[in-house]
């Protein structure tokens, strides 16, 4: 298959989103797939949309109106399938439902992160039958539990989270009650806290650790170093940080809010407005969640292996796949070449940017030296 995949890749920390785009082409890759990120080949199969909003929004590539234009002047064959990862739940906006839903209409089938997500369009009137549901998962060859920490009881608790974004959404609110309780006569020998991220600016942490974003294996070194994982996200539709967590073999203390309990239950405790006395909890219970974890079933092969079947379900058994010969119009011909163009441009400027980000990089140790 030749499928196109609709976001750029960002290499380093970034959100749930990047991760899942570079594990999905990698692993369609390997498994004898053509991947490209544009819509500049007249004979692409499948088209995933990832994000509908502009490339100054996110991270996408292409919108649902290029896909329109693509379907309607080049390859009318072509199957599309959208991914909702998003919500106006989880920030407090106004307009992304209703735009995804709107961008839904080009799609043959909608794939959600959670069924949480999924029940939020299906109230705002997408069709049931052109949706499923698909969970997320990490690469488990970097997220894994070998040389994780083990908590003993002789030696401070030491809890973790991570976050790309700094919403206070993200669960700054409880972040901020874990370092209080930490300056308390009854915790402040018994806990320590570690926040990798990007810090919400409404926030001061005085007893926690704060440190920059880390991505791979840096990321998961460091996850491992800590006992319990805690994920205060509100209206979370699924987010990556509590799998890699989970993943790592620590036990998750999550709030009960959004698709985060589809990915937790069973393999920690969950909260509402009773965090001190759950967290007392699941230091009870840390020795039976760290031996369940080892089962955790969310990793990005099987994700990946379920896209790559609907893949195949969606396509026609009649329809032959890659046509070179595809007969589009003389409009679609331009749409090529104008996306062919638009990519080798893209291209040349982020090679610019590498090279001038090094160059600065060059010169300033010289001038240091």
């Amino acid at each position: 298959m030749l499928i196109s995949i609709g976001s750029k890749i960002i290499e380093g920390p970034w959100g749930g989103g990047n991760l899942f785009v570079k594990n999905l082409s990698a692993f369609l890759a390997l498994n004898g797939h053509k991947v490209i990120f544009d819509l500049s080949e007249p004979n692409i199969d499948l088209i995933l949309l990832t994000d509908p909003r502009s490339r100054k929004e996110s991270s996408s590539s292409f919108n649902h109106l290029e896909i329109k234009k693509y379907k309607e002047h080049v390859n009318n064959n072509v199957k599309v399938v959208q991914r909702i990862n998003e919500c106006d739940e989880r920030k407090g906006t106004k307009n992304i439902n209703n735009f995804y839903l709107e961008a839904s209409d080009y799609a043959d089938h909608v794939v959600f992160v959670s069924s949480w997500l999924e029940d939020i369009y299906h109230e705002l009137g997408m069709k049931k039958e052109k949706t499923s549901v698909i969970l997320s998962g990490s690469n488990s060859a970097i997220f894994n539990d070998e040389e994780s920490a083990i908590y003993t009881g002789d030696q401070p608790l030491k809890l973790f989270t991570h976050h790309w974004s700094s919403h206070r959404n993200k669960g700054f609110e409880i972040y901020k009650l874990i370092d209080d309780l930490i300056n308390s006569e009854k915790w402040s020998n018994k806990l320590e806290f570690t926040y990798v991220g990007n810090v919400s600016e409404e926030f001061e942490f005085f007893n926690s650790e704060i440190k920059k974003p880390l991505a791979g294996i840096e990321l998961a070194k460091e996850i491992k170093k800590h006992h319990i994982y805690v994920t205060a996200s509100i209206n979370e539709p699924s987010g990556n940080h509590h799998i890699e967590a989970a993943q790592c073999g620590l036990p998750i203390l999550y709030l009960d809010s959004g698709g985060i309990p589809e990915y937790c239950d069973g393999f920690g405790i969950s909260f509402v407005d009773d965090f001190e006395n759950k967290l007392e909890e699941i230091i009870d219970s840390y020795d039976t969640l760290k031996e369940r974890l080892k089962i955790y079933p969310f990793n990005s092969n099987k994700m990946c292996e379920e896209y790559l079947d609907l893949f195949q379900n969606l396509l026609d058994t009649n329809y032959i796949l890659s046509n070179e010969d595809s007969n589009y119009s003389l409009r679609g011909r331009f749409l090529i070449l104008k996306n062919k163009f638009l990519r080798i441009f893209r291209d040349q400027l982020y090679l610019n940017f590498k090279n001038k980000l090094a160059n600065f990089y060059r010169d300033s140790i010289k001038t240091y030296d």
